[in-house]
C-alpha cells in the first residue's frame, strides 16, 4: 500500500501538505473530501516507498493484533458503530502492515459485507479461528463478547509462546558462546603456541598435539564445512516450503525424546483451548473440530486429525473421534468423555488446555534447570582442556631449558 504526498487547503484558507498512507488514490480522495478539506493536489510520495519484508518477518505482530481487538471491543461497547470504530483505530495504528490490513477490510465494510466477510479475504494475515470467532458474534448478534473470549484465548496462547521462547534464550545464548569461544581458541590461540613451541624443538604433551591437529583438519576443510552448512540450510528451506517437506521435518521432531512429549502435549492444549472457544462462541460441533484441527503447529499430527469431521458425521463421539488420532493422552481422553457426558464440554475443554499448559511449563523449567549446569560444565571442561594444551608444553619447555 503506497504513501501519497497531498497539498490541501482547510476552510480557513491556510494551505498544508502531509503524506497519506492509503490502498488507492480514490481512498485518499474520500478521506479528506469527508473531513472537508479542498484537494489541490494528489500524487504518489515516491521518497516513502514501502520495502518488502524479510522472508521470516510476520508481517502483523501478536501483540498489535490483539490491541487492535481491544480497542474495537471497547468501542463497540461504547455505542460506536463498527465502521466509525475501525477508522478510529486505523488514525491510531503504527504497524504499517496492520494498518494497510484494516484499511481494507474498512473498504469491504463500506461495499456492504460485514466484518467476518471483510477479513474473509485475508485468511493468510488471521487465523481461522478469528474468522469463526467473529462469524459466532455476528450470530449472535454478541459481536464485542466473543471477540472478548478471543482476545483471552489469543492472549493465553501468546503468553505460552513467549514464555518458551524466554526459557530457551540463556541455553541458546550459552551454547553459541561456548562455540564463539572454541573457535576463537582453535582459529588464533593455538596455532600461534604451536608455532612457537616449535622453535624450541620440544616434544609437545598428547593433549596439545591433537588439539593442534584438530585445528588443522577444521582450518583445512572449513571451505568443506561451510559448504554442507549452507546444502543442509537451503534444503531444509526448500523441505519447509512444500507440504509433503513440512510433514516429514515435523514427524522428525516428534522422534527428538524430550521434545516429543512437549510438542504432543501442546498439539493437546492447543486443541482443546480453540475448539472451547468455538464451542463457547456457539460453532456447532461439526464445523468448530474442522477449524481447531489447524490449531495443532505440528503438521504431521494435523494429518491425523483431518477425519476428525467424518468420524463425528458417522455419530461417533469426540472421545471416540479422537483416539483414533494416536496422539492424545488417556486422560485428555477421560476428561473429554466426561464433558460430553456431563454437557460441560467447553469447561472440561478449557480445563484441559489448562492442565497441559501447566505440564509444558514445568517441563520446560525442568529442562532449563537441567541444561544450564550441562552446558557451564561443558564450557568448563572446553576451557580446561585448552588450558592444559597451552600451559603443559610451557612446564615442558621450562624442564628442557634447565
Amino acid at each position: 500500500m503506497p504513501y501519497f504526498l497531498c497539498k490541501l487547503a482547510t476552510e480557513d484558507g491556510n494551505v498544508i501538505s502531509q503524506s497519506f498512507f492509503a490502498p488507492s488514490f480514490k481512498e485518499c480522495k474520500r478521506r479528506f473530501e469527508e473531513e472537508g478539506l479542498c484537494i489541490l493536489s494528489i500524487k504518489r510520495d515516491w521518497k516513502r516507498i514501502k520495502i518488502p519484508a524479510v522472508p521470516f518477518e510476520r508481517k502483523i505482530k501478536e501483540k498489535d493484533f490483539i490491541m487492535f481487538n481491544q480497542e474495537l471491543v471497547a468501542l463497540i461497547r461504547a455505542g460506536y458503530p463498527l465502521l466509525k470504530s475501525i477508522e478510529i483505530i486505523i488514525s491510531r495504528v503504527k504497524n504499517l502492515h496492520l494498518k494497510e490490513l484494516l484499511m481494507l477490510v474498512e473498504n469491504e465494510i463500506r461495499g456492504g459485507k460485514s466484518l467476518s466477510e471483510a477479513f474473509a479475504h485475508f485468511e493468510k494475515d488471521v487465523s481461522k479461528v478469528y474468522l469463526a470467532s467473529l462469524m459466532a458474534g455476528e450470530r449472535s448478534g454478541n459481536l464485542a463478547e466473543t471477540i472478548g473470549r478471543f482476545i483471552s484465548y489469543a492472549k493465553v496462547i501468546s503468553s505460552t509462546k513467549s514464555r518458551i521462547k524466554a526459557a530457551l534464550t540463556y541455553p541458546t545464548i550459552l551454547i553459541l558462546f561456548s562455540f564463539i569461544l572454541i573457535g576463537i581458541l582453535v582459529n588464533f590461540i593455538i596455532p600461534r603456541f604451536s608455532e612457537f613451541y616449535s622453535d624450541f624443538e620440544a616434544q609437545l604433551p598428547a593433549i596439545t598435539r591433537a588439539l593442534t591437529s584438530f585445528t588443522l583438519t577444521m582450518r583445512r576443510n572449513l571451505p568443506l564445512l561451510l559448504a554442507f552448512v549452507f546444502l543442509f540450510s537451503l534444503v531444509y528451506f526448500l523441505l519447509r516450503k512444500r507440504e509433503k517437506g513440512l510433514i516429514f521435518l515435523d514427524r522428525i521432531k516428534l522422534k527428538i525424546p524430550y521434545g516429543r512429549t512437549i510438542l504432543l502435549e501442546s498439539a493437546i492444549s492447543l486443541f482443546c483451548r480453540t475448539l472451547s472457544l468455538l464451542l463457547e462462541g456457539g460453532i456447532s460441533l461439526l464445523s468448530a473440530v474442522g477449524i481447531a484441527s489447524q490449531a495443532v503447529p505440528n503438521r504431521f499430527l494435523f494429518e491425523k486429525t483431518k477425519s476428525l469431521p467424518d468420524y463425528i458425521k458417522n455419530g461417533e463421539s469426540l472421545s471416540e473421534s479422537l483416539k483414533k488420532t494416536d496422539f492424545f493422552s488417556s486422560l485428555a481422553l477421560d476428561m473429554i468423555r466426561i464433558g460430553e457426558t456431563s454437557a460441560n464440554l467447553e469447561g472440561m475443554l478449557k480445563d484441559i488446555s489448562d492442565v497441559y499448559d501447566e505440564r509444558i511449563s514445568s517441563k520446560i523449567d525442568t529442562f532449563i534447570s537441567l541444561i544450564e549446569p550441562v552446558i557451564i560444565i561443558f564450557m568448563g571442561l572446553i576451557a580446561a582442556a585448552m588450558l592444559l594444551a597451552v600451559y603443559l608444553p610451557i612446564f615442558n619447555i621450562i624442564r628442557v631449558t634447565q
